[in-house]
């Protein structure tokens, strides 16, 4: 689903929370997501003003539906069928609940879904459903082979913390066993219900970015980390010790090839970065992502502060901005996670998160 992208111009991926409401109350969950719809939520003609708009980022630009669960929303798949005929590629991230029967699953793909995401945070019934705090993983197996039947890829999210690090290898399996294009894999931002969750350490976390790679090099799916940025730098240290790998293309991080509009129109760099750079209501999402002061920051890692802003690998890494955020209060700051120091820097080094 891929497309070439200028990030000053145009985000790789749009995300909508088309709603907080959802019928679980996972522990993890950034959105702290209610089982009401909220009464100010962008409705029907609001949301295709919306899809209108990020139509004019390009052709083909990716619009994810989150949530809450994108299922509370009457008007899903006519939103699903508007955008795509507008020229946006629609994934949904629907949450694994009873709701998810085959059926809606095959009206989503009818509507022109392009791409389905459900979460995993555990191998088992009892592992998963023990994390969430909800009986889901049944729900959530299901909707996935419901969609692979339809012809939908499927993506999985995993949610990468104390309480779930030691099942990532069991997941994995389960992730190739499932037949799935994608696995996307969350580093816990402290935000929301997350909030209270505890996060492994930058140590552990280089580990697992070793251990990732190899995961990628050896499996059918692709691999691809959420608000671990640093992913990358591990990469290029491993192909060429990083000189040469430091000069290549960016990802997307927070407000740099990504966007996020809020269920009542805020639009942020992301749903875990939750500063407001405008509304929708009163201002296209195309020109607040490209002319805010605080979206065009974010894409200026030679303005970021601490260790990310002196790194060699700040234009293909540039750490966190999301949990700089939430651990800081600055954007711009170190991203706590990252224990690559940079040859020579001197100045203050973040807090760690975990022990």
């Amino acid at each position: 689903m891929g497309r070439t992208v200028d990030f000053d111009t145009a985000p790789l991926v749009l995300i909508w929370e088309v709603t907080q409401a959802c019928g679980l109350a996972c522990r993890h969950c950034r959105a702290a997501a209610v089982p009401q719809r909220h009464p100010d939520e962008l409705d029907t003609e609001e949301a295709m003003a919306l899809l209108d708009d990020a139509a004019e980022f390009g052709d083909g630009q990716l619009v994810v539906f989150s949530g809450g669960d994108p299922l509370r929303r009457d008007d899903l798949a006519e939103l699903i069928r508007y955008g795509t005929d507008r020229g946006l590629r629609i994934a949904v991230t629907p949450s694994g609940t009873r709701s998810l029967t085959r059926d809606r699953v095959a009206e989503l793909a009818d509507a022109g879904m392009a791409r389905m995401a459900v979460s995993l945070d555990g191998a088992t019934r009892e592992s998963h459903d023990a994390f969430r705090g909800e009986e889901s993983f049944a729900d959530t197996i299901a909707a996935a082979e419901a969609a692979q039947e339809c012809g939908v890829p499927v993506q999985v999210n995993t949610t990468v913390c104390a309480d779930t690090v030691e099942e990532l290898p069991a997941i994995r399996e389960l992730v190739g066993e499932l037949g799935v294009v994608l696995w996307s894999v969350f580093f816990l931002v402290r935000v929301g219900r997350g909030g209270v969750l505890t996060p492994i350490s930058p140590k552990r976390a280089e580990g697992i970015m070793e251990w990732l790679h190899d995961v990628d090099a050896e499996e059918p799916f692709g691999v691809k980390t959420t608000e671990a940025p640093f992913y990358r730098r591990v990469g290029i240290q491993r192909e060429d010790g990083g000189r040469e790998g430091s000069r290549r293309r960016a990802g997307i991080t927070a407000g740099c090839g990504f966007a996020f509009v809020s269920h009542v129109g805020e639009v942020y760099p992301s749903g875990f970065l939750p500063r407001s750079a405008g509304n929708v209501r009163e201002s296209s999402v195309v020109d607040i992502y490209r002319e805010s002061d605080l979206f065009r920051s974010l894409r200026d890692p030679d303005g970021f502060n601490g260790k990310c802003g002196a790194c060699e690998f700040r234009h293909v890494c540039g750490g966190s901005r999301s949990r700089a955020y939430a651990e800081t209060g600055d954007p711009t700051g170190s991203d706590p996670l990252c224990p690559y120091v940079p040859d020579g820097y001197e100045g203050p080094l973040p807090e760690r998160i975990a022990d």
